[in-house]
């Protein structure tokens, strides 16, 4: 076991602190009470109560602190979605890759590629990694900032100038989704090597066929033990990693475009959104667009028309 989660109250972490005052490191990660760094391993508690202990004596060292949590070996599933996936998917060391911001007008769109080795899935589950759909912004950062130093992943950020670019060249958002994963994951692969997954589990936005298809023309395409499935959150928790990662990326990104906007920026793409548009064309110009959103959204032509209907009468 090289990561250890203990749940301690306030008082207990409180402690600890004291325990470790000569290992403390002056950079804490968000929402943590302390973080240090002993010989034997790194220790992280944070508000929540957790207490992370990552390295190689991170078993010995938690030991100190009580007892350890019974490890749930992951079950094996008797389907899953997606039928041609392997009976016991689910416990596999997996890379899975999932992508955020193709429904937003505003902000860029983010691709993560994640690898979750088998011996992780334990930890993850109980740092909280699901379905990022089941959890709030708040919850995604906090996970995100927890995982991003345990699993290998690889994030791609495409931001609306280029996405607008390559869009208006003639590439559907299908093709730069599939230029994003396929970019992703290879990156991963590189990262892991030599070790290699037992899986890739792509989360499916076109069907197999179609996907390659896209990237026909690409070199270093991986085909190999590559699968897809809709949902992929549910059926690898590397997937439902990439996914939270993939969003606290672009919760960051979306955070900094509201700042260059000067004013507090909508997600999704719905007639909130076409009012923060109309109010961006009037304060900082039709021209200045294309860096803030997907141009071809219906959006685009709703915003203008609101424009020059609420700023121009």
């Amino acid at each position: 076991m090289s990561n250890v989660v203990l749940i301690k109250k306030i008082e207990e972490i409180n402690q600890m602190k004291k325990h470790y005052k000569s290992f403390l490191s002056e950079k804490q990660p968000p929402g943590s009470v302390f973080s240090a760094k002993t010989p034997a391993c790194s220790i992280t508690a944070y508000k929540s109560g957790k207490v992370l202990f990552q390295g190689g004596g991170s078993e010995t060292e938690a030991k100190k602190w009580g007892e350890l949590p019974a490890i749930k070996q992951a079950t094996k599933e008797k389907k899953v979605i997606g039928g041609h996936l392997p009976e016991n998917f689910a416990s596999l060391s997996v890379i899975g890759s999932d992508e955020v911001g193709t429904g937003d007008f505003f902000g860029p769109v983010t691709v993560v590629a994640a690898y979750v080795k088998k011996e992780q899935i334990p930890l993850l589950k109980e740092l909280g990694v699901q379905d990022s759909k089941n959890l709030n912004d708040e919850k995604i950062m906090n996970i995100a900032k927890q995982i991003k130093d345990i699993i290998s992943y690889s994030l791609l950020t495409l931001h609306n100038d280029k996405y607008n670019q390559l869009q208006q060249s003639g590439m559907s958002q299908g093709k730069i989704k599939a230029y994003l994963h396929n970019q992703a994951i290879g990156s991963v692969l590189n990262k892991i090597s030599p070790e290699k997954p037992d899986a890739i589990l792509i989360d499916q936005f076109a069907q197999e066929g179609v996907y390659y298809n896209y990237l026909k023309s690409q070199p270093n395409v991986q085909r190999e033990n590559v699968y897809f499935s809709t949902k992929g959150e549910s059926v690898h928790l590397a997937v439902a990693a990439a996914s939270i990662l993939a969003r606290y990326a672009f919760v960051l990104r979306f955070a900094d475009l509201s700042k260059k906007a000067g004013f507090h920026l909508t997600k999704g793409a719905g007639p909130k959104v076409d009012e923060c548009a109309a109010r961006l064309i009037h304060e900082k110009g039709k021209e200045t667009l294309p860096s803030f959103v997907k141009l071809h959204f219906a959006n685009t032509e709703k915003a203008t028309k609101l424009y020059q209907k609420k700023y121009l009468r």
